[in-house]
C-alpha cells in the first residue's frame, strides 16, 4: 500500500484539505453551486494534499468556514464502515494500476437523514506507471441511487409477478378434472406457485357453497372441505354473491364486517387476504380466497395480477367441471353396457372388476360376461374392442350380447368365436375386436377355451404357483372374417379345487415406458402373492397394478375360482395337474403323493402309491397329447384305503400285453394287478380316467370295477 493511500485507509482522504473558493469568492457562491449538488476535487499524491470546491462541500453538507477551521470534518462525518469501504476502493485503484475508480457510499447530514453521495476519480500516472495526481467530482446521487432501488423493486415484483401467472398457467394446464385443478393449487409447492400463505377454495352448487380445498393458513370458518349455505355472512360467499374481488388489509376490520370471523382472527397470523369470484361466461362459479402473513397492502398491479389468477382458475375449473359431466356420462354408458349383476355360481365364485381409464373423456371397448350355459356350466369371456370413444362401446355392446346369445345356445368355443366374427365383420365398421371366452364345468374341473387375438388366461394353483396354459388361439374378431380364417383351435385345461382362472384385457400389463413381458411377469407375481379368494384377488390385482400403471387404459377382468373340496379332514384329497411339457412335473407328483399319505398317517401305502402314480403318468404324458390330472384321496370307510386316478383326454384306452424278457414296456396293467386292490377305467367327457385302490384289503379280481366302474379284459 502507498502512503498516501494507507493515509487514506486512517481517514479515507489524505489529512491534509484546502478549500478553493468559488468564482466571486463569497459563500452566496457557495450556495448557489450547492443547488446543483456536485462539485470537484484535486488530490496531489506527491504533495498530499487535497483541494475541494464549494460544490463539493456542499455535497458534503459541511460549511466552508466550519471546513477551514477543521478539514478533517470531512471524513470524520461517514461512518466506519463507509470510511473503510472508501479506503479499500482507492487503495485497489491506485496500485492495481487503475485508470479510475468509482464508490457510492452514504453521508450522514446534519438534519440526520443519509445522503448517497457519488464520488468519481481519474488517476494521472507518470511514465513508469506511479500514480501522482488524482482529479476527479463528487456528486449528491440520492435520487439517482433511490431511483434505481425504486425501478429494481419494481421489476422485481413485476418478475414475481409474471412467476405466479407462469407458474399457475403451466399448472392448471395439465388439470383435466377438478380433482386436478385443486391438487395443483394445494399440492406440494402450490401456495409457493401463488405467493402466498394460505388458501379457500369453494364452488357454487346451486344454494350452496362447496369448499372443495383448504391450505395454510386461513379465517374461513370452516373446520375443513364440506358444504355449507351460500351466506353473504362469509366474506367467500359475499364474494360469490356480490361478483367483486375484496382486497383485505385490516383482518380486525374485516372480522367486524363478518362477526362469524372474530373466533378465527387470533389465531393464524395472516395479516391480509385477497377474497376474488371466479365466473367464466359470465356464470359465478365460486370464489378463490388467498392468505398471507407477511403482507399489509396490495399495489394497483398487483390487484390486477389476481384478478387475472381468478380468471385463469375459473376457466380451468369450468374446463374441468365440463370434463367432469361428460366423463360421467360416457362411464355411465359404459357400465349400463355391462352387466349389472353377475349370478352366482355352484361349486365356485366369480368376480369381475371394470376400471375406466382416468385419462381422457372418451370411454373404451373393454367388457366382460358370465353366461349360464346348459348342463350346469358356464361361460366366462373378457375382450376388448379397438379403439376408445363411443363407437367402441357401441360396438362393444353388440359383441357381448351376440356372444351371450350364441354361448347360451351351448355351442363349443370355437363355433361361438366364428359365429361373432361373422357378426362384426358384417356391421358397418373398421373396428376388430380381441377376446377371450372359456366353458366352464365345475363339477369337473373341465375348462375349454378358445382366443381370438387375446390373451391367454393364468392359473392360480392351490399352492400359489402361478401357470399360463399354452391356449392356441385365431385371429381378432372380425379380422379373421376379412381374411377368411376363421379357425379357433379350443384348448382344454382342468381347474382342480380351490384353483383360480384370471382372464383380464391389456390396462392391467401394460406398464408406462416397460415392455409387455414385465408386465406380464408383474401380473403374475402379484396372482401368486395376492389372496385366496376371487373377491379379494381381484381387488388385489386392481390395487396393485391398475392404480400403479398410472390407469392410462380400460381394464376389464374376470377372476373364477372353483371351490375347495369339502371336509378333506374326514376325508383327505387332493388333486395336481402335470403338464405334458413340464420336465419336472413327474418327479413332483410322486413327491406331492408320497407327502399327502405321510400328512395323512398311511406313510405304509405310500411306496405302492408313488410307483403306481409314476406308471400312470409316464403312460398318459408318452402316448397323449396332453397333461394329466392325478387325484389322490381316503376312502371313507372302515378300514382306509386310498383311491388313486389319473385322467386324461385321451379316448384310446389302455391294453394288455405280453411283453417279452427283454421289453421295456408293456408292464404297466401287470403292476396294477399286482400292487392295487382293484383298478377300472371310466369314461370322463372327451377322455377318460385311469384309477386304482391301494390299501389293506384283499384284492380282487382284475378288471373289477367300482362304483360305475367296467370290467375290461385288455
Amino acid at each position: 500500500m502507498t502512503d498516501s493511500a494507507r493515509q487514506a485507509g486512517d481517514s479515507a482522504i489524505p489529512p491534509l484539505f484546502r478549500f478553493v473558493p468559488g468564482p466571486g469568492g463569497d459563500t452566496g457562491t457557495a450556495t448557489r453551486l450547492a443547488l446543483n449538488r456536485t462539485g470537484s476535487f484535486e488530490w496531489d499524491l506527491a504533495a498530499g494534499t487535497l483541494d475541494i470546491d464549494e460544490a463539493g462541500l456542499a455535497v458534503f453538507g459541511v460549511d466552508p468556514v466550519a471546513f477551514a477551521a477543521r478539514p478533517s470534518i470531512v471524513v470524520e462525518r461517514l461512518d466506519p464502515g463507509e470510511r473503510a469501504r472508501l479506503a479499500v476502493t482507492i487503495d485497489e485503484a491506485l496500485t492495481g494500476g487503475s485508470g479510475s475508480y468509482s464508490i457510492h457510499f452514504r453521508v450522514p447530514l446534519p438534519d440526520g437523514a443519509r445522503q448517497w453521495t457519488h464520488v468519481q476519480g481519474m488517476i494521472m500516472r507518470s511514465g513508469d506507471g506511479r500514480a501522482h495526481r488524482v482529479v476527479g467530482v463528487v456528486r449528491d446521487a440520492t435520487a439517482e441511487v433511490t431511483h434505481s432501488a425504486f425501478v429494481l423493486d419494481l421489476e422485481e415484483r413485476r418478475r414475481r409477478q409474471t412467476d405466479i401467472v407462469e407458474r399457475t398457467t403451466t399448472a392448471l394446464s395439465r388439470a383435466m378434472t377438478v380433482d386436478d385443478v385443486t391438487a395443483a393449487l394445494t399440492g406440494p409447492g402450490g401456495l409457493a406457485m401463488l405467493g402466498a400463505d394460505g388458501l379457500a377454495l369453494g364452488l357454487v352448487e346451486g344454494s350452496t357453497l362447496d369448499i372443495i380445498a383448504l391450505s395454510g393458513e386461513t379465517l374461513e370458518a370452516f373446520d375443513g372441505p364440506g358444504s355449507g349455505d351460500l351466506d353473504a355472512g362469509l366474506p367467500l360467499g359475499d364474494t360469490v354473491l356480490s361478483g367483486r374481488p375484496r382486497f383485505v388489509t385490516s383482518v380486525p376490520e374485516l372480522a367486524r364486517r363478518y362477526p362469524v370471523l372474530q373466533p378465527h382472527v387470533d389465531g393464524p397470523g395472516i395479516r391480509a387476504a385477497a377474497y376474488l369470484p371466479l365466473v367464466a361466461h359470465a356464470r359465478p362459479l365460486g370464489a378463490l380466497a388467498l392468505f398471507y402473513g407477511e403482507r399489509t397492502d396490495f399495489s394497483a398491479d398487483e390487484r390486477i395480477l389476481y384478478l387475472g389468477l381468478a380468471a385463469i382458475v375459473a376457466q380451468s375449473l369450468q374446463r374441468a367441471m365440463l370434463y367432469d359431466e361428460e366423463r360421467e356420462f360416457a362411464t355411465g354408458l359404459q357400465s349400463a353396457m355391462l352387466p349389472r349383476r353377475i349370478q352366482a355360481v355352484e361349486g365356485g365364485e366369480i368376480a369381475v372388476r371394470y376400471h375406466a381409464a382416468w385419462s381422457g373423456r372418451d370411454v373404451g371397448g373393454d367388457w366382460y360376461d358370465v353366461v349360464a350355459l346348459p348342463r350346469s356350466r358356464v361361460g366366462v369371456v373378457v375382450g376388448d374392442v379397438q379403439g376408445h370413444d363411443t363407437h367402441a362401446a357401441a360396438i362393444m355392446g353388440q359383441l357381448r350380447i351376440v356372444l351371450r346369445a350364441y354361448a347360451a345356445e351351448g355351442h363349443p368355443p370355437a363355433t361361438v368365436m366364428a359365429r361373432v366374427s361373422r357378426f362384426l365383420a358384417e356391421l358397418d365398421t373398421d373396428r376388430f375386436a380381441t377376446c377371450t371366452y372359456a366353458q366352464v364345468d365345475l363339477a369337473t374341473g373341465a375348462v375349454r377355451l378358445a382366443r381370438a387375438g387375446h390373451f391367454g388366461p393364468l392359473v392360480r394353483h392351490t399352492d400359489g404357483r402361478v401357470g399360463s396354459p399354452q391356449v392356441r388361439g385365431g385371429l381378432p374378431l372380425g379380422i379373421s372374417t376379412e381374411f377368411v380364417d376363421e379357425e379357433f383351435p379350443e384348448t382344454r385345461i382342468d381347474l382342480l379345487p380351490g384353483e383360480s382362472l384370471v382372464l383380464y384385457t391389456d390396462g392391467l400389463v401394460e406398464e408406462p415406458g416397460a415392455g409387455l413381458d414385465q408386465g406380464m411377469a408383474a401380473l403374475a407375481r402379484e396372482v401368486s402373492e395376492g389372496p385366496e379368494g376371487a373377491e379379494d384377488l381381484a381387488d388385489h390385482l386392481s390395487a396393485r397394478l391398475w392404480e400403479r400403471w398410472g390407469a392410462g387404459d380400460d381394464v376389464a377382468l374376470l377372476v373364477l375360482r372353483r371351490g375347495p373340496d369339502v371336509d378333506p379332514v374326514r376325508a383327505p384329497r387332493l388333486r395336481q395337474y402335470i403338464h405334458q411339457a413340464d420336465p419336472e412335473g413327474l418327479s413332483e407328483a410322486r413327491t406331492i403323493v408320497r407327502k399327502a399319505l405321510t400328512d395323512w398317517d398311511m406313510a405304509e401305502l405310500a411306496d405302492d402309491a408313488e410307483l403306481v402314480t409314476g406308471e400312470l403318468l409316464v403312460n398318459v404324458l408318452l402316448h397323449t397329447e396332453g397333461g394329466a390330472v392325478l387325484t389322490l384321496e381316503v376312502l371313507p370307510e372302515p378300514v382306509r384305503r386310498i383311491r388313486l386316478s389319473v385322467q386324461d383326454r385321451s379316448s384310446v384306452w389302455p391294453r394288455r400285453r405280453a411283453p417279452g424278457e427283454t421289453s421295456t414296456s408293456g408292464r404297466g396293467l401287470l403292476l396294477l394287478d399286482a400292487v392295487t386292490a382293484r383298478w377300472g377305467i371310466e369314461p370322463r367327457g372327451e377322455g377318460k380316467a385311469v384309477w386304482c385302490e391301494i390299501g389293506p384289503t384283499a384284492r380282487r379280481p382284475f378288471g373289477t370295477g367300482r362304483g360305475g366302474g367296467v370290467p375290461h379284459r385288455i
